[in-house]
């Protein structure tokens, strides 16, 4: 179409849009059992073109020269390989079951009170596990900053600034889309930053989602296939 921006990037979410754990998510479409195109999708990159919520939050402590103490799952601590974690004086929260206890959580809120800086890698409210919705960090962040009374940088999305963060400083926001299951975090932000959003009803999706943003999603679609299929056609 003449006058539309050529897509030039599009951005992922992966729990939930493509996987849920170690499964890979449902397809609830025409796409199954049909005579349609069937699409092998294959991730062939290096981790050098990988950019997510927990390397902003790297990236930030780093330029700080901070020394945090890391509540995230210990597959995610690899990300923070070589950082000095001796006497924290910095908290960063991300996705870590394991960590929510009492005793942790305290250790994080006396940091913070005493003047130690909280970064969240994002503030998602709950996500999708294979046995149903689980509690996010964003519930144990905001129970951070309710007790210490300090607010919590958040890198990850729905922050604009993490939208931005695309690895070509030459693309414009609305040359780039957004595929994910969260209708507030991935879809909302991208759109706050000038990007289009595609809302997948798989993951954490729920009836009635779109109608938590506004405006809503730019598409929603049954399932990750179906909003590839959508770019081929109407987007490339």
């Amino acid at each position: 179409m003449s006058g539309r921006r050529a897509l030039r990037a599009v951005l992922v979410d992966l729990s939930g849009t493509l996987h849920i754990e170690d499964t890979a998510t449902p397809v609830r479409s025409s796409w199954s059992g049909s005579a349609r195109p069937r699409w092998a999708v294959r991730f062939v990159m290096s981790t050098m073109e990988i950019f997510t919520s927990l390397s902003a939050a790297r990236r930030l402590v780093e330029q700080n020269h901070q020394r945090p103490l890391l509540l995230v799952e210990d597959s995610a601590l690899e990300d923070f390989a070589g950082l000095d974690t001796s006497n924290p004086n910095a908290v960063v929260v991300g996705l870590a079951p394991q960590h929510f206890n009492y005793q942790t959580l305290n250790t994080a809120f006396r940091l913070v009170l005493e003047g130690a800086p909280l970064v969240a890698v994002h503030k998602a409210r709950y996500y999708q596990r294979g046995d149903g919705l689980a509690l996010g960090p964003g519930p144990f962040v905001t129970a951070l900053e309710y007790a210490s009374g300090r607010s919590a940088v958040v890198v990850g999305k729905p922050q604009e600034t993490f939208f931005t963060q695309v690895p070509d400083s030459g693309m414009q926001p609305g040359e780039a889309v957004m595929i994910g299951d969260d209708a507030r975090d991935d879809v909302g932000g991208a759109q706050n930053a000038g990007m289009r959003g595609i809302l997948v009803r798989t993951g954490k999706y729920r009836v009635g989602d779109e109608s938590k943003i506004s405006p809503g999603p730019y598409l929603t679609c049954d399932s990750f296939p179906d909003a590839v299929d959508h770019l081929l056609k109407d987007l490339l």
